[in-house]
């Protein structure tokens, strides 16, 4: 009997490639999705396999999995500002309730879940780089916090669960990723900046671009959570790369693979951005036994590509209005 896995927010860029790899690896998997942010044509693909279905549902709702269950991989939320600003209460409600569901779903089924938490856990970080023991420096009532701390609230009740009744849990706290499947009006830094340039426009860069991040390439990140679900660690493991460089430079490594001319110009800095991003990936390497591979030059190659295969209204397409009221 092949293992089954569920995994939630899987027709978004992180998800859907976590589909890839459990297909790969001969899972069966179910794929939920309410489609809210993500985009059925990343799963597509996966469609005719017979080892793949995809259910379309809101995980803050009851959660019913029929038969038995081996792996919950919860990765169910909007995660881009441009996204989470907009839905500020569906963003909390995925990280509370959904992962309460989840989490007795995992309960009831036996079932090992790893829980998709963030760099944003630290913040605006005071401690550089950042480790799994450092707490953050979090605004709760800052335009960011409905991001930030749904993801310490998951975190929060996943340990509850496995300390209380047991639960077989695993925390990623994943830093910046990129590649293939990502939006490009999704408003973070790289789709941003390779959106402008295939369309000509001068790249725009927040404050003077002192900024740091550390850009994981998304191939490299599944095989780290791969690789934490099948351990037996239970605490918080950051994945990510740590080859840390300023927005302003990578703007212009963007620029200098497009070829195009265009100016890089300022706009004022967001409310809370972190000054600096950069995972201490130690635990990663003593654990796991994993460190990234894919060069920023090999991966921003790839990302390209993907970027200016896509049709060229996907270059103009604006970003996703959403009702409020829910």
């Amino acid at each position: 009997m092949k293992k089954k896995v569920l995994i939630t927010g899987a027709a978004g860029f992180l998800g859907s490639h976590l589909c890839d790899k459990f297909v790969g690896e001969g899972y069966k998997v179910i794929a939920m999705d309410n489609l809210i942010t993500g985009d059925l044509k990343n799963l597509e693909h996966l469609f005719p396999n017979p080892d793949f279905e995809f259910y379309h549902h809101d995980v803050t709702k009851y959660i019913h999995i029929s038969g038995p269950l081996d792996y919950i991989l919860h990765f169910a939320s909007p995660a881009s500002p441009i996204d989470y600003l907009k839905i500020p209460i569906q963003t909390l409600k995925v990280g509370a309730m959904g992962t309460h569901n989840c989490l007795g779903l995992a309960k009831e089924k036996r079932a090992r879940i790893l829980v998709a938490s963030t760099s944003e856990v630290y913040g605006d970080p005071l401690v550089h780089p950042q480790t799994e023991e450092y707490w953050g420096n979090v605004n709760p009532v800052g335009p960011r916090g409905v991001y930030d701390e749904a993801k310490r609230y998951m975190e929060s009740i996943t340990t509850a669960y496995h300390s209380f009744h047991k639960v077989d849990t695993r925390i990623v706290r994943i830093f910046n990723t990129y590649g293939p499947r990502m939006r490009l009006n999704d408003g973070r830094a790289l789709p941003a900046f390779i959106g402008q340039a295939l369309r000509g426009e001068d790249i725009t860069v927040f404050g003077d671009g002192s900024q740091t991040r550390s850009f994981c390439f998304v191939s490299d990140l599944i095989e780290g959570i791969y690789r934490l679900l099948l351990s037996n660690y239970t605490g918080p493991v950051n994945i990510g790369n740590p080859n840390e460089i300023s927005l302003k430079r990578f703007a212009e490594e963007v620029l200098a693979l497009t070829g195009n001319k265009v100016k890089i110009v300022s706009l004022p800095l967001p409310v809370d951005d972190p000054k600096q991003r950069r995972p201490d990936i130690t635990l990663a390497k003593k654990l796991l036994n994993w460190t990234p591979i894919i060069s920023r030059k090999e991966g921003l190659e790839k990302t390209y590509h993907y970027f200016k295969e896509l049709p060229q209204e996907e270059w103009y397409r604006q970003p996703k209005e959403f009702l409020s009221g829910k």
